[in-house]
């Protein structure tokens, strides 16, 4: 029996392969250094599971968990032929690596399926898996569930996860580990806003720079589980897969179904799981490598008032305070004059733009500005003229129509002439005005979501996947193109969808007191270049709370910056201000889009901080927010991690600190320290008050 030994930055995964059974994980976590095949042999031996008392055999728990083996815990394969069938056993494994890529061809003889997994550690530390199951029997095959599960170590004793809700994304939730299963199931055929994003085990001690964290992430924008699970015997899983609806998925004979990618990271503290993430993303051959262009979008400007000469003053201030890419939100195509009407009618309407939206690309883009519009392809009004002609495009089940939301439904992307016409319109659009992104959207959950096409059968996989192949095709006929990920906000934030797009919009609140949470725990999955963040209006959209530029433009200082604010409202010194922001941002994006993200644990009561230090480690900035007020006075310390210890760091403000009270000595400009002192005794937080923050700019002044 062959063990496998991948190692990759502090990672190590060892894989038994036996040529009867299907791969097991024996070791994921710390890398165990170089191991011959004597030491393998013996760690492997030790690592195996002892006698259960459940059956008189050890119970093997391989990455598709297998019931015939005396596991009692969730089984990873779950189907039938016509209800037989229904406990596979895989006895005939072949096996091939590439480099640390592993891949397990599986069969089970008896049943007739054959299932092929795929293992790989990449440069980052980041394990992913999936698995492809193909019917080989005369018989169809229902397919009830396709499963992965990573063991973790005895050593974790709690669960964090994310919750949320429409402009409260990604809110942390934390418990402890027990016996049992912790079940996260996605229904909203869509990631959610409430989705798990990373389900963590962790140590009793985790923290952003401390304890030991193994996490999993399931990388599909439709219906999809995240679980934990204890036995009895004290042995923990993390597992996941695609969530399909009854019927769902049927394999005629000769068909396969393919899961989604499953992501694992270990880390010694969050931000080195993250980091993992981080670095994954950044090595894929479509990762934006030019610097982010700033954008303004429209929406919180104008809404659905659209006026030419409105929107050219518009983008003439735009111009003016530096942005680089102007995006026209809702409210351009035909009948389109609220929320209630128009979705699927993608023409322009010549009752507000008599002569297309030609004279303001043509204006725009001598303003020197990237030219983008605002989509939403899968949705459906009832009152629009596609849906009077083509009823039927809808996904419906049975004889009735979901529920309405939004005043929408959902367009039926599986069936090829609905599919044939949405292309068909948004490649005229691109081409049309040569559109340089499009901000993507996607505003309700899918209910009830049956294709008539397919006879009425659920079709959340087969949607998902069309949505998959539409934007494939449409960044194959236009690869400049860039394309945003928005979902009512932050509803589809997912390593499927950012296959395909190149930043995603994180939530509708752009309050910059909830933006500090959102953006914080968003990075755990995506890197700050990645997340569009935007200074809005003074008060806020959603919120109605009001805030100074300075904390609002702070706040959003690190992510893909841009504007959503009507600035044809604001006077000279106020452009001039936001200016100032947008170019301080500029000089700064190349760090803050390239760099290691730092999250501080140990901050004093009412601040929190987070910066980017760059990978050689010769630069960083960080910011300091003051969130509420503090039982005691003044504030205290702070430490910054992620520096190098040896390197003395210039310290100063990056913009100038409002005092509230005597400013801290580094506040000066002519102050240095090394990396050690920073990290162990910190610098004094400046006496802010609620919704302020300051940024601190560190620069290598010698090693």
């Amino acid at each position: 029996m062959e063990i496998l030994h991948f190692r990759a930055t502090g990672v190590s995964v060892m894989i038994e392969c036996p040529p009867d059974a299907l791969p097991a994980i024996l070791h994921w976590g710390p890398d165990l250094g170089p191991l011959d095949d004597e030491a393998l042999a013996h760690l492997a031996a030790d690592l195996r599971p002892r006698l259960d008392v459940s059956v008189d055999v050890p119970v093997r728990i391989p990455l598709v968990p297998e019931a015939r083996t005396g596991w009692m815990g969730l089984p990873g394969l779950s189907g039938h032929h016509l209800g037989q069938n229904w406990s596979p056993a895989f006895t005939s494994v072949a096996y091939q690596r590439t480099g640390q890529t592993l891949t397990a061809t599986a069969r089970d003889e008896y049943a007739r399926l054959t299932l092929t997994i795929i293992i790989e550690l990449g440069d980052s530390g980041l394990l992913r898996a999936r698995a492809d199951l193909r019917n080989q029997s005369q018989s169809p095959y229902t397919l009830d569930a396709l499963n992965l599960a990573f063991p973790v170590p005895g050593t974790p004793t709690d669960l964090l996860d994310q919750a949320g809700r429409w402009a409260k994304e990604r809110i942390p939730q934390r418990r402890p580990l027990t016996t049992g299963i912790h079940l996260r199931e996605n229904r909203r055929g869509r990631t959610g806003p409430d989705a798990a994003t990373v389900l963590f085990a962790g140590t009793s001690d985790l923290g952003f720079r401390r304890g030991e964290a193994w996490g999993l992430h399931v990388g599909f924008s439709g219906n999809h589980r995240h679980y934990a699970e204890r036995t009895s015997s004290g042995r923990t899983m993390l597992g996941g897969g695609e969530l399909l609806l009854p019927g769902e998925i049927i394999l005629a004979p000769g068909e396969s179904y393919r899961s989604p990618w499953l992501y694992a990271t270990y880390g010694r503290g969050l931000d080195a799981a993250a980091r993992r993430f981080h670095e994954h993303l950044r090595a894929r051959p479509a990762h934006p490598s030019r610097p982010r262009p700033v954008m303004l979008n429209t929406w919180e400007a104008v809404y659905f008032d659209h006026d030419l000469d409105r929107l050219l003053e518009l983008a003439g201030r735009a111009a003016r305070v530096g942005v680089e890419r102007f995006v026209l939100d809702d409210g351009w195509f035909h009948g389109r004059r609220d929320a209630r009407a128009g979705l699927g009618d993608w023409t322009v309407d010549t009752a507000v733009w008599p002569d297309g939206l030609t004279p303001l690309v043509k204006r725009v883009r001598e303003l020197g500005m990237q030219f983008g519009l605002w989509l939403e392809p899968e949705m459906i009004n009832p009152d629009s003229d596609l849906a009077r002609a083509h009823p039927g495009w809808i996904l419906r089940t049975g004889d009735r129509l979901p529920p309405l939301a939004r005043d929408q439904q959902v367009l039926d992307l599986t069936n090829p002439e609905a599919y044939a016409y949405i292309r068909t319109r948004l490649l005229a659009l691109i081409g049309e005005y040569d559109l340089d992104f499009i901000k993507w959207d996607h505003n309700r959950d899918l209910v009830d979501a049956g294709s008539m096409v397919r006879g009425g059968r659920a079709s959340v996989h087969a949607q998902t996947h069309a949505v998959y192949r539409l934007l494939d095709e449409i960044r194959a006929e236009h690869p400049r193109l860039e394309i945003e990920s928005c979902s009512g906000g932050g509803g589809r934030v997912d390593l499927g969808i950012l296959e395909r797009t190149d930043r995603v919009w994180a939530s509708d609140c752009i309050d910059p007191a909830e933006r500090q949470q959102i953006m914080r725990w968003t990075g755990q999955l995506l890197p700050p270049e990645l997340i569009g963040s935007h200074i809005g209006a003074g008060r806020s959209h959603t919120t109605g709370r009001r805030h100074d530029l300075a904390f609002r433009a702070a706040t959003a200082f690190f992510g893909h910056y841009g504007i959503e604010w009507d600035l044809t409202t604001l006077t000279d010194g106020e452009l001039d201000d936001l200016a100032s922001w947008v170019a301080l941002h500029k000089r700064h994006r190349h760090l803050l889009h390239t760099g290691v993200v730092v999250r501080v644990d140990d901050a004093p009561e009412s601040v929190q901080a987070h910066g980017v230090v760059a990978a050689d480690a010769s630069e960083a900035v960080y910011e300091i927010a003051m969130l509420d007020r503090p039982s005691t006075w003044p504030p205290g310390r702070l430490r910054l991690p992620g520096l190098d210890p040896a390197t003395v760091y210039s310290v100063r403000p990056l913009i100038p600190v409002t005092s509230h009270g005597t400013a801290p000595a580094w506040t000066t400009g002519d102050f240095a320290l090394p990396g050690a002192a920073l990290a162990g005794s910190g610098i004094a937080v400046p006496p802010l008050l609620p919704d302020e923050s300051v940024l601190v700019h560190l620069v290598a002044r010698s090693r």
